[in-house]
C-alpha cells in the first residue's frame, strides 16, 4: 500500500466514526503545526536511557524481587498459541514487547485492576490477564482501530476467548478512553502506557495515570526513547526510575 493510499484510506475510516472525530483534529494538528513534537528530547533521552539501562531479568528482579523465567514454561502452550494466532492475522501489527515485566508488575502487586493504552495484537494485554484472573482482576484496554488496514476487529487478537471475560476494551484514543476508563474505576494496581508517541500525548496520559495510580503501584511505559517525555515527567515529579533495554529500545518502569 503506498503512502498516499494509507493516508487516504485511513482519513475516510474516520469519517466513517464520527465518535473518532476529536482524535481527527488531533492527528491534523500533530502532522502539521506540532510536526516536530514526536521528536523532541530524543538525543538528551536515549544518551540518559543508555546510560541506566539494565535488562529486563535485572528490573524484574531489582523492583519485584522475583525471577522471569518460569513465565515462559509456565505459559509455554498459551504463548505458543497466540504466536500461531499472531502468524494468521491478516494486519500487520506491533509485536510482544517485554512480556514478563509486565506479568511480574502485576503478580507483584496482587493486581486486581489494570489500565494499559495500546493493544494491537494483544500481546501487552496477554500478559496482563494471565496474572489477573488468577484473582477474578479486571485489565481496562484503550486503543485506537487500524484504519487504514479495516483492522478493527483483529485488535486484540492472541488474546484467548477465556481470559476476555476479565477484560474491558475501549476502542477509542486515550484522550476518551481514559475518562471512560476512570469512570468505571478510580484506582489501578499497574499501568501500562505503549499509545500516543507524541512529546505531548505523553506528557497528557502520564499525568492522568499517575494520578489513578495507587501508592505502591508500577507504571511502565514503552518507547520512552522516542522522546523526552518519560525522562522530563520523572524529573519534574521526582520519581526514580528504572531503564529496561529490550530489543533496542527503551522501557520505563517505577514504582509509585
Amino acid at each position: 500500500m503506498s503512502e498516499i493510499t494509507r493516508v487516504l484510506k485511513t482519513f475516510i475510516g474516520y469519517l466513517k466514526r464520527p465518535d473518532l472525530y476529536p482524535e481527527l483534529g488531533r492527528k491534523i494538528i500533530k502532522n502539521t503545526v506540532n510536526r516536530n513534537n514526536a521528536f523532541k528530547g530524543k538525543e538528551k533521552t536515549n544518551s540518559w536511557a543508555a546510560a541506566r539501562a539494565v535488562s529486563q531479568k535485572e528490573a524484574v528482579s531489582s523492583l519485584f524481587g522475583l525471577d522471569i523465567a518460569p513465565f515462559r514454561a509456565d505459559y509455554k502452550e498459551a504463548l505458543a498459541t497466540a504466536e500461531q494466532r499472531e502468524k494468521s492475522c491478516p494486519v500487520k501489527m506491533g509485536g510482544p514487547g517485554a512480556l514478563e515485566l509486565i506479568y511480574y508488575a502485576c503478580e507483584f502487586t496482587n493486581a486486581k485492576n489494570v489500565v494499559e493504552t495500546g493493544v494491537a495484537y494483544g500481546w501487552s494485554s496477554l500478559a496482563s490477564l494471565l496474572s489477573l484472573v488468577k484473582r477474578e482482576g479486571t485489565l481496562y484496554s484503550s486503543d485506537m482501530p487500524y484504519l487504514a488496514q479495516d483492522g478493527d476487529q483483529y485488535v486484540g487478537y492472541v488474546v484467548p476467548e477465556q481470559l476476555k471475560a476479565n477484560w474491558k476494551l475501549f476502542r477509542f484514543a486515550d484522550r476518551e478512553s481514559l475518562p471512560k476508563i476512570f469512570a468505571e474505576n478510580k484506582e489501578f494496581d499497574v499501568l501500562h502506557y505503549d499509545s500516543d508517541k507524541s512529546y505531548n500525548g505523553r506528557m497528557w496520559a502520564y499525568g492522568e495515570l499517575y494520578r489513578h495510580l495507587r501508592k505502591g503501584g508500577v507504571f511502565i511505559s514503552d518507547d520512552i526513547g522516542d522522546n523526552s517525555a518519560y525522562q522530563d515527567f520523572c524529573e519534574a515529579n521526582s520519581i526514580e526510575t528504572i531503564v529496561v533495554e529490550y530489543e533496542g529500545k527503551y522501557i520505563g518502569v517505577f514504582i509509585k
